[in-house]
């Protein structure tokens, strides 16, 4: 497997056509919502499972000092593999390439243990974010 820094507009396509399968199609997610106005400023990964087939992506965003990880996507048949935790380590490396040492992300509440076996401390009590509950996980590297 391997990641990918998205710089060519395709690459954004297959990024965004990700997400509207994992979040938008199997989620409910409204598309209206999954896509903001922080695309172009945001920097994009792909994540590849084999040499082609792209299957997750993911975005790294600066707020506030903040390393914030965002839209953090990985197609069904590959969750449980070892990318998902390979896709969080390299936005990490990517934030400590700019160095940041403060991680957040909204964390679906379903998804708490494997963040938290990342590393990441649960630091809000849950919220709803499209529909979805969530939670602020926090982590120093």
């Amino acid at each position: 497997m391997r990641a990918e820094r998205v710089i060519t507009g395709n690459q954004l396509e297959e990024a965004f056509r990700i997400r509207r399968e994992g979040f938008v199609e199997e989620q409910g997610v409204p598309l209206e919502d999954e896509f903001d106005q922080y695309e172009q400023n945001a920097e994009h990964i792909l994540v590849y499972h084999e040499e082609d087939a792209p299957v997750g992506t993911a975005r790294l965003r600066v707020v506030d000092g903040w390393a914030k990880l965002e839209r953090i996507c990985l197609l069904a048949p590959y969750r449980k593999s070892g990318i998902g935790s390979f896709i969080i380590a390299t936005l990490e490396q990517m934030a400590a390439e700019r160095g940041l040492t403060q991680m957040k992300l909204h964390g679906q509440k379903q998804a708490e243990g494997f963040y938290q076996k990342l590393g990441y401390e649960t630091g809000s009590p849950v919220f709803m974010e499209d529909g979805i509950p969530h939670v602020l996980m926090v982590k120093s590297i």
